[in-house]
């Protein structure tokens, strides 16, 4: 495995934006523009900055990976993602954040331009590193690459004490299963791990992918050319995708504090799909299949707020917040 593993691919360009800052200072690049990086785009009418075109360019990339990433990968292609933290610069205490399914960083931030990392390292100072990577591969291939990139990363900045992990959706699977992996190795970093925080993860696997086979196996046995083309073409999703509809087997680790966050629409669907994606049982690692007033203090459950909505709404930043604070809100 090549020593830049979980940095940035070795043919990337050190003046790539998406590099974190301290590489890019390593290899003699400026920094990227504080602005973004749609600094350089033309202005709209108004005067203001025009950052939306590579925003939309990343989102779109975030997409075509958790779709084919697996193949990408496999391919070799220029348009796979190579696990990186993308934005953020390490200190004592630091926060790292993995995003979901189909997903790049840009997932957790507010429309004020906040997040949950920039809230903590003000309320709480904590140093926020933000990681994109291909939802299209294997969660265990990911969690392989995530468990290296923290070995490499602790390694290179021995100033690290402490290390929080924010998981959203499939990111929660990926930290679950390098956590595990890097029990099993001895991995240093895990010993710095305080606590891991689970938004919206679907632990017990996707009801939603578990349908997507059904329904594919039916069209494939059907005896006709279209329906069997049609399920041939539905089972060409990723295996990120794949990957969802099972359980976690990787037990959760007891010298970690795990904390789990499920949202709950307010209506029948609630007892079957929880957030409209994950069920209420799998977002909480099968502690709550319902919502209960006295659900354990490591376990929040927040009515009506949707799968969308978890990496990225006020109530989630407070209940991480009181967590992280020692305290239950």
């Amino acid at each position: 495995m090549s020593r830049s593993v979980g940095l940035a691919r070795e043919h990337r360009s050190v003046c790539d934006p998406s590099t974190p800052t301290e590489f890019r200072a390593a290899h003699g690049a400026p920094p990227p523009d504080p602005r973004g990086s749609g600094a350089g785009a033309p202005p709209r009418r108004d005067g203001t900055p025009r950052t939306d075109a590579p925003s939309k360019r990343i989102s779109a990339l975030g997409i075509l990976n958790g779709a084919v990433g697996d193949h990408l990968h496999a391919t070799n292609n220029a348009l796979a993602i190579e696990m990186s933290v993308v934005r953020g610069t390490p200190g004592q205490r630091v926060a790292v954040f993995l995003h979901g399914l189909m997903c790049t960083e840009e997932v957790w931030t507010f429309p004020d331009g906040s997040d949950y990392g920039s809230l903590l390292a003000k309320d709480l100072g904590y140093s926020p590193l933000f990681v994109r990577f291909n939802t299209g591969r294997s969660i265990a291939s990911s969690s392989a690459d995530f468990a290296r990139l923290l070995d490499v990363l602790t390694t290179s900045h021995p100033e690290i004490e402490e290390i929080l992990l924010v998981g959203y959706s499939m990111g929660g699977l990926v930290i679950r299963s390098a956590c595990h992996l890097a029990s099993a190795l001895g991995n240093r970093w895990l010993s710095l791990v305080r606590r891991a925080i689970y938004l919206g993860t679907p632990h017990l696997g996707s009801p939603w992918e578990r349908a997507g086979r059904w329904l594919v196996q039916l069209l494939r046995g059907i005896d006709d050319p279209f329906t069997q083309l049609v399920g041939t073409l539905g089972d060409l999703r990723s295996t990120g995708i794949k990957n969802l509809g099972d359980a976690d087997d990787a037990p959760l680790l007891a010298r970690i504090e795990h904390h789990f966050i499920a949202g709950s629409l307010d209506s029948w669907i609630r007892a079957h799909l929880g957030d409209s994606v994950v069920p209420l049982a799998s977002a909480t690692n099968g502690i709550c299949a319902e919502v209960r007033a006295d659900a354990p203090r490591h376990v929040k459950i927040i009515p009506g707020l949707t799968h969308l909505a978890l990496p990225r709404h006020p109530a989630v930043y407070a209940q991480i917040r009181a967590w992280c604070e020692g305290a239950s809100t």
